[in-house]
């Protein structure tokens, strides 16, 4: 890389977070509550939500500030950086500020109620089904607007270096044990 002072803690922030945020909006948003009901309340399933959320929320708006203003300040990385690599890290640190903003909203409905009407929406988008945009009603503005931005995200995906997770080394989980002998 071309210089690693602070990427190493920055990267590492900002990928577990964004792990964490990835996983915890999947199977939190898209597994169907028949699956846990009978051992986890909605009402604890947004409890942890808000706190998982928001640990993994401020990793990564910390890492990705760290690697932003790397990418601002250092000269040789800014020359390798195009236009979109930063708008693109400029929109995930706004769309992880909305994210983090939605908590205190989640928290004025400790019951779950507001949780289960974005999970009705997110399944709804996911299987196809019509009149998703009803489950929204009410909902307030912040979790709309995060909503918006993350479909963005997604749009946007393709186009920029957010592409490398598809290249991610899974094959480190498959591949046989590596026996290293030093040379004496």
């Amino acid at each position: 890389m071309l210089d690693k002072r602070g990427m190493v803690i920055w990267s590492n922030l900002f990928h577990i977070g964004i792990l964490g945020i990835f996983f915890g909006h999947l199977f939190g948003m898209l597994t169907p509550h028949w699956m846990y009901a009978w051992f986890l309340p909605v009402a604890a399933k947004q409890l942890m939500a808000m706190v998982l959320g928001g640990i993994c929320g401020v990793l990564t708006l910390i890492g990705g500030a760290g690697l932003l203003w790397r990418r601002l300040t250092n000269q040789r990385v800014r020359a390798t950086s195009t236009t979109p690599d930063i708008i693109i890290m400029s929109i995930l640190l706004i769309q992880c500020l909305l994210g983090l903003s939605t908590i205190p909203f989640s928290a004025q409905y400790p019951d779950g109620s507001e949780m289960m009407k974005l999970v009705g929406w997110a399944q709804s988008i996911v299987t196809f089904r019509g009149g998703s945009s009803e489950m929204l009603n009410g909902v307030a503005f912040v979790f709309r607007l995060h909503l918006v931005l993350g479909m963005t995200i997604f749009l946007l995906f393709p186009f920029t270096r957010l592409v490398h997770v598809w290249s991610a080394p899974f094959e480190y989980f498959t591949r046989r044990y590596q026996i290293v002998r030093s040379r004496r």
